[in-house]
């Protein structure tokens, strides 16, 4: 099993969670389908930029995207852009499509989409690795922002 600080961090969360490995997957789609769960399930984490240097975390289910001028006016700011890849690396210590708010190398602020509910499977830090846990669990845990976000996808 793969060791990574998201999998050293959900082991000392105490949060109930089961860590799921899988092979390779080229879209959000395949990755529902390894992991054994319903697309809307699936939460990817997006790194975003309200300003210079200011990046927080939004919580999307995989069947859903995000809606910008929703989050610009909960975020209460004008402008809003995805990180860069680097920004992204910087941040988190993460590569994108293993990026997890467990065991960032930064604590973000995190946004969670509104519909999230039930079953999470997030990503686990690495690729082929997710980390299964109830929704309502990891909103808490992160004390994240429960805002309607998104749009379906």
């Amino acid at each position: 099993m793969a060791d990574n600080p998201a999998l050293r961090a959900v082991a000392a969360s105490g949060l109930a969670h089961e860590i799921v490995e899988y092979g390779v997957v080229h879209s959000v789609q395949e990755a529902a389908a390894a992991r054994g769960v319903a697309l809307d399930r699936v939460i990817k984490t997006i790194v975003v930029r309200r300003g210079e240097g200011d990046l927080l975390m939004v919580l999307v289910p995989g069947d859903r995207v995000i809606d910008w001028s929703k989050l610009r006016g909960v975020c209460g700011v004008s402008r809003m852009s995805l990180a860069t890849a680097e920004e992204a690396l910087a941040a988190t210590g993460y590569a994108p499509g293993t990026i997890t708010p467990f065991g960032s190398a930064t604590v973000l602020p995190v946004i969670a989409d509104a519909s999230m509910a039930g079953l999470a499977s997030i990503g686990g830090g690495a690729h082929g690795v997710a980390i299964n846990l109830d929704a309502d669990d990891l909103i808490a845990f992160f004390a994240a922002r429960l805002e309607d976000v998104t749009r379906p996808g």
